[in-house]
């Protein structure tokens, strides 16, 4: 019997089922969720990132579900540190703490800690934001399919912030991103079992396109129409929205727009089960997996 106490993180690929069983398992061994989903972090977009129902949020205590704005700064590292400092405060408590979210690197940063990765001067950050006005986003697509295919296939490619990160560090030190990634564990005062969802490809990309459905139903263009001053911001520049602005922007109808999130969100869905891909550190589970068998199967690894 290992005395340390437990972080469970539950991922998957998007609209696969991770909200409900999370809260199912939480509420069966009494304990609280950390969301590790990097944009339900902000308060302002909440249909297009499927923050939990107000009954879910009711039912287990949440942390970091629309705790900031998408006018502040946040990325990995402060999560990293803000998380570990409530889990330090939670296990005076709780034995078991779950996490839960498709967001790969947020996740990993808890349970792993962050890779240390080169500085980049200023001249090869303005030097790709010039490449990128001149030349478009292909160009720099392009560029990293030759210098890092392992990046290539695991980010968002329409995505020039992403992109431009990868390509700074390729430029500024000769290497791939990916080869930072060496995931060195970072010592840390709990254990972890990490479970992913999975399914059928078909069943994913159903799950996906009902979804979005159910996002335009409850009102996903009425809140892209509040957000649409703000677009540029780094936390807009997401599936759901960037779509969205498209339509308003007058660019697309509607229709095409909705079909192009729906293409999009299954792609991100692919990147998600790409980052996953060779972990030998992950239980995987049918996606309809109740939270009693679940927890006969985190019962076995305590033995």
């Amino acid at each position: 019997m290992n005395d340390l106490k437990r972080l469970i993180a539950i991922t998957g690929p998007t609209a696969i089922g991770k909200t409900s069983l999370s809260i199912a398992l939480a509420e069966r061994i009494g304990t609280e969720i950390l969301s590790s989903d990097s944009r339900q972090f902000y308060r302002e977009m909440r249909i297009g990132t499927a923050v939990p129902e107000a009954f879910e949020l009711e039912t287990v205590k949440h942390h970091f579900i629309q705790h900031i704005s998408i006018f502040d700064e946040y990325n990995a590292g402060k999560f990293e540190a803000d998380a570990l400092q409530l889990l330090e405060a939670l296990y005076r408590t709780y034995n078991d703490i779950v996490m839960v979210g498709g967001s790969g690197m947020y996740m990993d940063a808890v349970l792993y800690g962050l890779d240390d990765f080169p500085a980049v001067p200023e001249e090869v950050k303005r030097g790709l934001q010039q490449d990128l006005e001149t030349h478009g986003v292909e160009y720099l697509q392009d560029e990293l399919k030759v210098k890092d295919p392992e990046t290539y296939a695991s980010i968002d490619l329409q995505n020039p912030r992403r992109l431009m990160r990868a390509l700074e560090v390729c430029r500024a030190s000769g290497r791939a991103f990916s080869s930072f990634k060496k995931r060195e564990t970072k010592k840390r005062n709990f254990r972890h079992n990490i479970i992913m969802l999975d399914a059928p490809r078909d069943v994913i990309y159903s799950r996906i396109e009902q979804r979005v459905d159910v996002m335009m139903q409850k009102g996903l263009l009425e809140e892209a129409e509040r957000l649409y001053s703000y677009r540029d911001l780094k936390a807009l520049q997401t599936v759901g929205y960037k779509e969205l602005f498209r339509y308003l922007d007058g660019d697309w109808n509607l229709d095409f727009a909705v079909s192009e999130i729906k293409k999009n969100t299954r792609r991100f869905a692919k990147r998600q089960l790409t980052w996953y891909r060779n972990r030998k550190d992950i239980i995987r589970v049918d996606y309809k997996i109740d939270a009693g068998d679940l927890l006969k199967i985190l019962e076995e690894q305590t033995r």
